[in-house]
């Protein structure tokens, strides 16, 4: 009998069923599709894993993260991380002071020169110092997802209900029962809410306490573009080339990430996005899938400058959701026996083992989480 449910079956609900069901719990997953489906923010094959952050929380959470990599990677028998390494630069990016806190991280780069840089890998272009450090690399999100289904279903303990939107949580005398739009019901003691995108929309009607909802942070959700741009050098294509590096690149002008595209654009491009460039929407129910023609040209125009060693036409395209909070923090707060854990703010994926694991220790009452992640930090009220 179920005694926990999980609504969502992205990156966040799938280590969250991965950890509870090795805890012992009898958990029933709930996905409005299938698991990492196109629509939502943990499909595909490329997504940046990087230490560099300027906040030390972060730098040190990735760190416990990539314990949880490497053994989901060990149960799995399937490398998840694809090694690159990751650059740093611009104006704003700040690489000294990320160098700093990978320091105090013991995490292995390097501070070098614009010059340097470019020596070493001459199909990017520098123009301030530049961070390398090379324990980063390209995460594939939706084997990810698949691992840890995989691995959660081993046990015996995970019930998959795929089609099934929630409409609606109610209390009950002794826990939560979900609602489905089709008119079906699950019952369970515990909840755990990662729901992505489709969080705003959900959100009232998740029976929460009426101060915990009046604390909960505005939820910004874009729909975001990226483009794969085609490598110039034929020996960069393919599933066993040596692969490009990870890179963010911040300026008062632009804001840009990129990393090798695998198997989602044929491993021949860089897939390259600016950050926060795509439009808002009200919640994952509002996307079109349509690319801004204004975008496209402002990241063609970023890779003719900055990306002599790609054609600066992109051979594919695609949208994606980003689901943000005012602070870029996640939310992840229990009120009751529920636990939401949502949202991750467009860089939550290198976290996936480690957000499973914080959700878990919330709703067992074994662990807490960083003061940043809770309801009244993430809205600005105090607490």
């Amino acid at each position: 009998m179920t005694d926990t449910i999980i609504i969502g079956a992205g990156l966040a609900g799938a280590s969250a069923a991965w950890h509870l069901a090795e805890r012992g719990h009898e958990v029933t997953l709930l996905e409005r599709t299938v698991p990492a489906n196109e629509h939502g923010s943990s499909h595909g094959s490329a997504r940046i894993f990087r230490y560099a952050y300027p906040e030390q929380t972060y730098t040190d959470l990735v760190v416990r993260s990539k314990a949880g990599w490497d053994e989901l990677q060990r149960v799995s028998g399937t490398q998840l991380i694809r090694p690159t390494g990751a650059l740093d630069h611009g104006d704003i990016r700040d690489p000294a002071g990320l160098a700093t806190v990978l320091e105090s991280a013991g995490v292995d780069h390097e501070l070098l020169s614009p010059a340097s840089a470019q020596e070493r890998w001459p199909q990017f272009r520098f123009e301030t110092d530049v961070l390398w450090h090379a324990g980063a690399g390209v995460l594939d999100a939706g084997a990810t997802v698949d691992a840890m289904l995989a691995t959660a279903s081993a046990t015996g303990r995970l019930e998959l209900r795929t089609a099934w939107p929630v409409t609606r949580v109610e209390r009950t005398a002794t826990g939560y029962r979900v609602h489905s739009t089709t008119g079906e019901a699950v019952e369970a003691d515990g909840i755990v809410v990662a729901a992505g995108g489709w969080l705003p929309a959900l959100l009232g009607d998740l029976s929460l306490p009426a101060a915990f909802l009046a604390q909960f942070p505005s939820l910004e959700v874009r729909q975001e573009q990226a483009y794969h741009f085609p490598y110039l050098d034929e020996r960069d294509s393919g599933a066993d080339a040596d692969p490009w590096p990870t890179f963010i690149y911040k300026s008062q002008a632009l804001q840009t990430y990129g990393l090798p595209g695998g198997r989602d654009a044929d491993w021949r491009g860089q897939k390259v996005a600016q950050f926060n460039g795509g439009k808002i929407i009200d919640s994952a129910l509002e996307q079109d899938g349509i690319v801004d023609a204004a975008n496209r040209r402002a990241l063609m125009a970023y890779a003719e400058t900055f990306l002599p060693g790609v054609d600066p036409a992109p051979y594919a395209e695609t949208t994606c959701l980003f689901t943000t909070t005012p602070t870029e923090d996640f939310v992840i707060d229990r009120v009751d026996n529920l636990v939401v854990l949502s949202a991750c703010s467009g860089h939550g994926g290198k976290f996936a083992p480690l957000l499973g694991e914080l959700a878990a220790d919330l709703l067992m009452g074994t662990g807490t989480v960083p003061d940043e992640f809770r309801v009244a930090a993430t809205s600005g009220a105090s607490a």
